[in-house]
């Protein structure tokens, strides 16, 4: 592994974490592109990746599923469980990856896929950096309709959880679990953006939920989109 410490703290802080050499040159070469973003560390599996995050603390880490040592799903388990700030973007080859949803329950900002386009990337990285998914709304509703079927009690569970929300804050989080912006959920439900903000906010708050993916997968648990 190896590590390098970046400058200016306006620049968001990127750590990648793969065991593909090939993989991390490629996101270095595309993250080094943008002049607001900076490739703090590398490391080549989930135990050093672990180990990295707490030296340098990145605002952002590009975490690969399979590795060995320590998988990306079990280091994202234990940054997000270990109150780390890190936003965690986590990398398959497939979006239908069983290990890929979990990572999102999990805590995980997004995923992306590997051959995601140089441009999108940037964007992801920004997005997460902000606090927004890294998931655009055709793939979170892929993603998330296929883990609300399973099992009944699931929707009991969130439905529920749910329960909590005063009813304007119900609109707002089906709006989430469409997949939609805080800007589109202003304009459909006739609400400034700021309002849109806090009763984000307070959903959050009240769901326990660590991003607004762990909202649209309870709002598809809920069976209300």
């Amino acid at each position: 592994m190896t590590s390098a410490h970046g400058p200016p703290s306006s620049r968001i802080r990127v750590l990648l974490v793969d065991d593909e050499t090939l993989v991390r040159a490629g996101l270095k070469l595309i993250l080094g592109g943008a002049p607001d973003v900076e490739v703090v560390g590398e490391a080549s599996d989930g135990a050093a990746g672990l180990e990295l995050v707490h030296q340098l603390r990145p605002d952002v880490v590009l975490m690969d599923i399979r590795m060995p040592r320590t998988d990306g799903l079990t280091a994202t388990r234990t940054l997000v469980a270990g109150g780390s700030s890190a936003r965690i973007i986590v990398l398959t080859t497939f979006d239908t990856d069983e290990l890929v949803l979990d990572a999102l329950r999990a805590g995980a900002a997004g995923f992306l896929l590997k051959d995601t386009p140089p441009e999108k990337l940037v964007e992801a990285v920004r997005a997460a950096a902000a606090g927004q998914p890294t998931l655009s709304p055709s793939v979170t509703a892929q993603l998330i309709a296929s883990v609300a079927r399973p099992r009944d009690d699931r929707a009991d569970r969130a439905a529920a959880r749910l329960a909590a929300l005063t009813e304007r804050e119900r609109d707002v989080a089906v709006a989430v679990g469409r997949g939609l912006s805080n800007a589109q959920i202003a304009a459909d439900l006739y609400m400034s953006e700021s309002t849109v903000k806090t009763h984000v906010g307070r959903i959050l708050t009240k769901l326990d939920a660590e991003n607004r993916v762990q909202v649209a997968i309870m709002v598809h648990d809920a069976d209300l989109v």
